[in-house]
């Protein structure tokens, strides 16, 4: 296990949620304001969270931004931090009463999957019974780590076989999320899948999640969606 101190583990985070939001390099002088030190400093941290493989620089004199295996240092913690599990307020009120307001099931759950896509911005997905519902497809491709048509490629192919690999794989776990390379499918397309578990009148393994960008708010989408497969079951169990 690689050893990481507190204040580079701040800085990983600090990138992962800045690059999150402006969809550009993460640069030292910005960090070096929010963690009140001098530029020089946060550069010093960046080689050394560069050395471990949690960030890369994609141009020379650019910022930083995080890589798979910062991505997932970030999600490992979130999954252990008990601040990740506090609510989101007015979304997930949106989701609740979305749902609960569906009717028959199957409404129910395209209403879960449409919403996550509203407050997410991601594409939104769900099994409903043998086939897969998918709504939201112009969000992930309106997102600027799309332009290049071979990682659109790659990204529909991931889609394309989706449905079969979660019959055949059954994750088990009631979250679970899989950042980039460790897509099963699609491995290039620089995505990220973050599916919820629930048991309803179609099958015990059903699924709702969302698919974005590895670069997006974990946090929030996380939470979102581990609470819409929990209120699914809830509801429809």
């Amino acid at each position: 296990m690689n050893q990481i101190t507190e204040r580079q583990k701040n800085i990983l985070f600090a990138i992962v949620e800045q690059f999150a939001e402006v969809a550009s390099p993460v640069g030292s002088s910005l960090l070096a304001k929010v963690f009140r030190v001098s530029s020089a400093t946060i550069r010093s941290e960046m080689v050394e969270l560069e050395r471990l493989g949690f960030i890369y620089q994609p141009h020379t004199s650019s910022g930083r931004v995080p890589t798979d295996k910062g991505y997932r240092f970030y999600v490992n913690s979130l999954a252990e931090s008990e601040e990740s599990k506090m609510g989101y307020g007015r979304a997930e009120k949106a989701l609740m009463s979305r749902v609960q307001h569906g009717g028959d099931p199957e409404r129910m759950i395209k209403n879960a999957v449409d919403t996550l896509v509203e407050l997410t911005h991601n594409l939104g997905l769900a099994t409903i019974g043998d086939r897969l519902y998918i709504s939201g497809l112009s969000n992930l491709f309106g997102q600027p780590e799309f332009i290049n048509s071979l990682q659109v490629q790659q990204v529909a192919r991931l889609l394309d076989n989706l449905e079969p690999w979660l019959k055949e794989a059954s994750p088990n776990e009631p979250l679970n999320v899989y950042i980039g390379q460790e897509n099963p499918i699609g491995r290039s397309a620089g995505c990220s899948l973050i599916i919820s578990k629930f048991r309803g009148p179609y099958s015990d393994q059903s699924y709702i999640g969302t698919l974005g960008p590895t670069r997006q708010s974990y946090k929030e989408v996380m939470y979102l969606v581990e609470r819409a497969g929990q209120e699914l079951e809830d509801l429809l169990f």
